[in-house]
């Protein structure tokens, strides 16, 4: 093992995942990095509310693929897990934000 990659190993890494279209298609990797770039791609994701997830085996799989490329199958069980998870909580979140908006008009029309 080279030092570059030794470096690569020890520093922080982080993959970003898309989806477009329906939630049938299969993902793609929407950007991968090392160090400064991962911490970019960690720092996007909570400036824009994107769920992250902790798990240094599946970033590992991942980070060996190319951006713009479909998640492999041999980690597609996992990240449709993830995926998944996502999905309902955004749905959760979707259905709160309604119910607060719900409650402050009523709030507003009982003044």
């Amino acid at each position: 093992m080279n030092e570059d990659n030794k470096e690569n190993q020890k520093r922080q890494m982080a993959v970003a995942l898309k989806q477009q279209g329906d939630h049938h298609d299969i993902p793609k990797i929407a950007a991968s990095g090392y160090g400064t770039n991962a911490e970019k791609i960690l720092r996007l994701a909570f400036d824009n509310d994107v769920k992250v997830r902790k798990d240094e085996e599946l970033v590992e799989i991942l980070s060996q693929f190319d951006v713009d490329s479909l998640i492999p199958l041999e980690a597609l069980n996992v990240v449709s897990e993830i995926l998944s998870h996502v999905y309902l909580e955004n749905v959760k979140l979707t259905e709160a934000k309604h119910s607060e908006m719900s409650s402050s008009e009523n709030d507003l029309g009982n003044k």
